[in-house]
């Protein structure tokens, strides 16, 4: 009888036991899975990514302030935007190099190609509050989709591709297109000028 009331009991000892820790077991997964969809949320409201990855450089822009950054900013590691905040003179020739993406898509979904040489301030609001000017004894446009905007540019343009810009600009010298596809396609908006010739120059 004794043997038979102690048998009873450690089954219900290990039923009970194997109960609790099932129970531990379920919570402890459902916590996990709580922990992972919190940081998924968190990563996907930031932009952020969980594999560390670093955000794509062709996106962001270069604000530049001196010769040698400005130069290296319009090379092919440079950015797509580049940005001066004050008047700058560089003493040497310039090549604006390099394909880049603006981050955007097109009708297509396509990545849009374009660079761009941004010759002024703004605030908050996109309103330009200061233009600057930009001196160098010549600048050679190599940047497919390329343009100049909202400032001056003192010293000669040469431009070797398509589709080059020139948005409230002012070249204060001449433009010199290196092909008849160059010259075709250069746009410039009515409040654009340029004090020198437009010609092309083979």
């Amino acid at each position: 009888m004794k043997f038979k009331v102690l048998f009873l009991t450690l089954l219900l000892f290990i039923a009970l036991f194997t109960g609790c820790t099932k129970k531990n077991t379920d919570q402890n997964q459902n916590t996990q899975g709580e922990t992972t969809s919190t940081e998924t949320n968190t990563a996907s409201n930031t932009g952020e990514t969980t594999t560390g990855e670093q955000p794509d450089t062709v996106t962001t822009a270069s604000i530049v302030d001196s010769e040698d950054a400005f130069v290296k900013a319009i090379s092919k590691e440079g950015t797509w935007i580049i940005a001066i905040i004050k008047d700058l003179t560089v003493n040497q020739d310039l090549n604006l190099e390099g394909e880049f993406k603006n981050g955007k898509k097109d009708d297509q979904g396509k990545d849009e190609i374009q660079r761009k040489i941004a010759l002024y301030s703004q605030d908050e609001n996109r309103n330009i509050t200061a233009r600057y000017t930009l001196t160098a004894p010549k600048i050679t446009i190599n940047s497919p989709m390329a343009s100049i905007q909202h400032g001056t540019f003192k010293g000669d343009v040469y431009v070797n591709v398509s589709d080059f810009q020139l948005i409230d600009a002012t070249v204060d010298g001449n433009v010199y297109f290196t092909t008849d596809d160059a010259k075709s396609t250069f746009k410039m908006d009515d409040t654009s000028k340029i004090t020198g010739k437009q010609e092309l120059k083979k």
